[in-house]
Parts: structure tokens; C-alpha cells; sequence
């Protein structure tokens, strides 16, 4: 790895980080949070306004922003793990410290997100990354393929069972029922219990199961080779592979018998962000998209704090035990809240930054991390 990637932090991936995490929180508001309530439309252009806000957000990012997410993850588990490394010391045991670390702030986020966490899935699945830490990029090319081609999801098509459904009809109902009742601490245990077990359930019938750590290894892949240092060759090249296999494969998933549409959609959405990223990667050597940008520098370098406190935010803002505007702002108008959110949480990271290295929940985290033995 050279000095450059070794010595400071790589601006694009903090700003990539941060472009994650917002499409991530205006899904969720948009969505209020997994809270299905909504006002009905009182005129014809209302409802198309949206209808249209809700099919390009979630055609741009569902799945999308997650999988940035996810690659992320294990990008900067290798940075971490290098750092360590140039002090003579070996970061497997610190880092398991840290994914357990890690679904204590899932379970934190959960409490808020009736819909569970996926904070949870990485804390569980990063597990993966520690015994292939040491091993050669064209090892984890490979591991990372036999995971992304969705091995579970094959052997479901060709009848061979190998993890039953596991998600049920009455979770997400129940979940919304608490949370009806205004109840805060029903809704807090609800929410932590029923909520963590509908999302791992959920991740599981969706094919993120396994998804998710062949993401974390292509991360680290690009990592180790310094990807985002490079000249723009390569994500011009991904830029194109990239759009010809979202194109070819959405046709798939949309004329696909249901058995193989998971595989599919699961290939077309990383495939579709690597449209995502390549775009943004080469965007970024431009002066005025950096400066336009500026801000979600900032915000991915508190990502964690930022993807807790948006959760929180939105229960407050749409559920019944604080404000309870979910059925009176429709979706059109939750996205505007949702930039508001975001742009004063842009504020609050800049005015931090400037005082302190790490944001609030990012600090607590590396504390705990590096705690004595």
C-alpha cells in the first residue's frame, strides 16, 4: 500500500461514505422510517408528485446505497488493519472487539428504526474479513465472487433447501402496532427484539446474507490496490461495464421467474452501483463538483453518528409517542425534511469537526475499541 493511502485519509471515500449514508437517510424518510402511514393525496398531482418521488428515490438508491455502504465497510477495515500493521501489531482480535462494539450501536439505532438494523448483518457478517485479512488480492477476488453470485439462492433454484423462509407475515404488523400505541418503551423493546429479528430474517430472504461479506471483501480489495488513488482509467472502465450489466441484468430481474429474480437483483443493484461510485470517483476530480460535495466530506467521516441520529430524528418527527406526522406529511414532503435533516447535520459535523477529531458516537466507539486489556 503506498504512503499517500497510508498517511491521510482518501477525501473521495469519506465524501463516497457520506453520499451512502444520506441516500440511506432519505430513503428511510421518505419511508417514515418503516412506518407505513401516510395522508391520502388530495389532488391527482399530489399523488403522482408522490409517486414519482418514491419510484426515482427508491430506483436510484434501494439496494444501491447499502451495497456503497457495504464496500465501504471493508475498506476501511484494511486502512485500519495497515495502520496497525506499521506499529507491529496485529488488529484481528481489536477488530472482533469492534464488530461486538458494533451491534451495540446497531441495537441503539434499532430502538428508533422499527425495521431493524443492517448495522447488525455487518456487525455479524464482518466477522468474515478477520481470518482472510492476511490473504493475496486474487484469493479474495475469488471468495468474494463464490459469495456474490448468491450460492443459497442457486441451489434454492435448482430445489436443493437450504435456509427455509424465515420471515413472518405478523412481525412488521406487530411492529407497527407498538409503535400505534404511543408507547415509548414498548415501541424501545419491540424494536430491539422483533425489529433485529425481522431484519436479519428479512436479510436473509433477500440474499443479503452472503451479499454482504463478498462486499466487504471487494472493499478490501480496493483497498489494498489503492483504487481510489489510481488514475481515472479504471472507473471509466467500470463505468461502462457497469451500465452495460445493470442494463442486461434489469431486464433479467424484470422477465425472471421469481425463483431467480433475488439473484438478479442482487447483481443488478452492484451493478448498478458501480455506475454509482465510478460516476462519483471521476465527478470528483472536477474543482466544482469537490466544492459542491464539500459537505459530505464531513459527513461521512461521522457517518456512524450521523446514521444513528437520523434515526432518531425521523422517530420523533413521524411517531405517534412524539409528534406523530407521519399521516399528515406525504412522501413529497418527507423528502424535502429529509434534506433539511441532512443539510443542518452537515452544519452540526463542520462546527464539530473544527473542535474535535472524531464525531460523538465515532469517538465512543474508538475509545471502547482500543480500551486496555
Amino acid at each position: 500500500m503506498n504512503t499517500t493511502l497510508k498517511t491521510r485519509r482518501v477525501e473521495v471515500v469519506d465524501a463516497l461514505r457520506g453520499f451512502a449514508v444520506v441516500a440511506i437517510m432519505l430513503l428511510h424518510f421518505i419511508e417514515h422510517f418503516i412506518y407505513g402511514v401516510y395522508p391520502e393525496a388530495t389532488t391527482e398531482v399530489g399523488q403522482l408528485i408522490n409517486q414519482s418521488v418514491w419510484d426515482a428515490l427508491f430506483f436510484v438508491f434501494a439496494g444501491k446505497s447499502y451495497t456503497m455502504f457495504a464496500l465501504l465497510f471493508g475498506f476501511t477495515f484494511v486502512i485500519q488493519q495497515r495502520n496497525q500493521e506499521n506499529k507491529g501489531k496485529d488488529f484481528g482480535g481489536r477488530f472482533a472487539w469492534r464488530l461486538i462494539l458494533l451491534m451495540l450501536f446497531a441495537t441503539l439505532n434499532a430502538a428508533f428504526f422499527p425495521g431493524g438494523d443492517v448495522l447488525l448483518l455487518f456487525a455479524i457478517m464482518g466477522f468474515v474479513m478477520i481470518p482472510l485479512r492476511k490473504l493475496s488480492q486474487c484469493a479474495l477476488l475469488f471468495i468474494a465472487l463464490v459469495f456474490l453470485i448468491q450460492p443459497i439462492e442457486l441451489l434454492e433454484c435448482i430445489g436443493v433447501h437450504v435456509i427455509p423462509t424465515l420471515l413472518n407475515d405478523s412481525y412488521y404488523p406487530t411492529l407497527t402496532q407498538v409503535i400505534n400505541s404511543g408507547n415509548f418503551w414498548e415501541m424501545i423493546w419491540a424494536n430491539i427484539t422483533i425489529g433485529q429479528i425481522a431484519s436479519l430474517f428479512w436479510a436473509v430472504d433477500a440474499g443479503r446474507l452472503l451479499q454482504a461479506p463478498g462486499l466487504f471483501i471487494l472493499g478490501m480489495i480496493l483497498a489494498r490496490g489503492d483504487y481510489f488513488n489510481r488514475d481515472m482509467g479504471f472507473w471509466i472502465k467500470t463505468l461502462i461495464v457497469g451500465f452495460i450489466s445493470s442494463f442486461v441484468l434489469y431486464v433479467a430481474k424484470t422477465s425472471s421467474s421469481e425463483s431467480l429474480q433475488v439473484i438478479f437483483t442482487m447483481w443488478y443493484n452492484i451493478a448498478f452501483t458501480a455506475i454509482l461510485v465510478s460516476t462519483f470517483v471521476v465527478m470528483y476530480q472536477s474543482d466544482v463538483f469537490k466544492r459542491m460535495t464539500y459537505g459530505l466530506r464531513f459527513y461521512g467521516r461521522m457517518s456512524l453518528t450521523n446514521y444513528i441520529s437520523q434515526s432518531i430524528i425521523g422517530s420523533l418527527i413521524f411517531f405517534p409517542y412524539a409528534f406523530g406526522l407521519a399521516s399528515v406529511i406525504g412522501i413529497a414532503w418527507s423528502l424535502v425534511i429529509g434534506i433539511m435533516v441532512m443539510l443542518l447535520q452537515i452544519m452540526f459535523c463542520k462546527w464539530w469537526l473544527s473542535h474535535h477529531k472524531l464525531g460523538p458516537l465515532e469517538y465512543i466507539w474508538h475509545k471502547l475499541t482500543w480500551i486496555k486489556k
